[in-house]
């Protein structure tokens, strides 16, 4: 028989026991609640993944903050022997897009960005989009073994960057769920009139070099482009490729220095990223008579060092190569 007393104490269980239920479920909900919000804001964000950090600065002008873009090439990093992490390469997989250079340029990433293809991510090649133009050899100096490939180098055209950048914002709205696209398209209408304007102030400080004076030697072929839209002559390269992972042999070498002494050239402009010794060894041929200026070439800098942003990587490059060819 059952006791009052008893009786009570199994009523403050039962009651004791409903309170702890309630207790766990209120505090369930509120983890579903926060494990909810968390994906919103980090987990699910969209993603988009860039090789090149010249592409990846024109990237993050046209997305803002609409997604997170993440850049692979490392500051001062030369595009054509940079590697990937493990952990980059994963990030490749994870992708909602990858924008890419292409053309051969990214030698050691284009497997991976393949796979990542292969996989079902969206992926765009910059290059290919633009009208590339072909190495072709010949009384300008182009690399031989390289006659008829594409060129890589585009962003050294202002206006060939200013389609990519409507090609990529075209890109993100297509494939980048959750982005809004009102948003992007205004990023990347303020950026394409500031390309404008670019391409605008270098047709006015080129214009200050006599036509017979726009001639070019550079480190290896990476300037064409530039030489085609704004009227240059590109007499050759101290390395006779599209790539700086080749090596010039003596003949070359001879060969490049009797076109610079019947084109009247004294100044190489060698890419600041990269050792300028081979473009040293043209002062020894020469009998020391030739200036060596270094270009932002292939790779933005850090922030504080002079190139941080494409916009400043052109501006520099101007600037150094008109001083140098007008003495001023």
């Amino acid at each position: 028989m059952t006791t009052t007393a008893e009786s009570g104490a199994g009523k403050r269980a039962r009651v004791r026991l409903a309170r702890l239920r309630s207790l766990l479920m209120g505090l369930i909900a509120l983890t579903t609640v926060a494990a909810g919000t968390a994906c919103t804001t980090g987990g699910d964000q969209p993603r988009i993944v860039v090789t090149t950090n010249i592409l990846g600065d024109i990237t993050r002008e046209i997305v803002g903050d609409e997604a997170e873009v993440t850049v692979l090439m490392k500051p001062d990093a030369d595009p054509h022997s940079f590697g990937l992490s493990a952990v980059q390469a994963a990030e490749l997989e994870r992708a909602d897009l990858v924008v890419f250079n292409g053309l051969g340029l990214e030698e050691n990433v284009l497997r991976h960005v393949d796979a990542a293809r292969q996989s079902g991510v969206a992926t765009f090649e910059a290059g290919k989009a633009v009208d590339p133009l072909t190495f072709h050899a010949g009384d300008d100096g182009g690399p031989e073994e390289e006659a008829g490939q594409p060129d890589p180098h585009f962003w050294t055209d202002p206006d060939r960057v200013r389609k990519a950048s409507g090609l990529i914002a075209d890109q993100v709205v297509e494939h980048v769920g959750g982005v809004d696209e009102q948003a992007i398209r205004t990023n990347a209408a303020r950026y394409e009139k500031q390309l404008a304007d670019l391409t605008t102030w270098m047709e006015k400080s080129f214009a200050r070099i006599p036509e017979d004076e726009r001639a070019l030697v550079t480190n290896h072929h990476v300037f064409g482009y530039l030489a085609d839209r704004f009227g240059f002559r590109v007499i050759g390269a101290v390395v006779p490729s599209g790539t700086t992972l080749a090596s010039p042999s003596s003949s070359d070498l001879r060969a490049l220095t009797r076109a610079m002494e019947e084109a009247g050239v004294r100044t190489v402009f060698a890419d600041s990223s990269q050792p300028d010794k081979l473009a040293q060894v043209l002062r020894t041929e020469l009998g020391g008579q030739v200036s060596v200026v270094e270009l932002y070439s292939e790779s933005l800098t850090r922030k504080d060092a002079g190139a941080g942003t494409y916009l400043q990587m052109m501006r520099a490059n101007t600037t150094a190569i008109t001083d140098s060819l007008t003495g001023g």
